[in-house]
């Protein structure tokens, strides 16, 4: 297992936590996320026998978009 923090633009509550997460935690290679709307950031736990560096990251952003945010870093 592996973290990995991914920094995101428009979270201003705990409602949006928790459909951050969701929408991350649909991805096969993430075992959990914490978002956090304060620290504008998701802490993810990744499975690194799943997790494929070159599809993650246009994977982690398509996530957070679909929740409505923006993935900045």
């Amino acid at each position: 297992m592996a973290k990995k923090t991914l920094k995101i633009e428009g979270m201003m509550c705990p409602h949006c936590e928790a459909h951050c997460k969701e929408e991350l935690e649909k991805l096969d290679f993430v075992v959990s996320a914490t978002p956090s709307h304060e620290k504008a950031e998701a802490v993810l736990e990744i499975d690194d026998s799943k997790y494929d560096e070159s599809t993650a990251t246009d994977a982690l952003k398509s996530a957070v978009e679909a929740a409505g945010y923006k993935m900045v870093g």
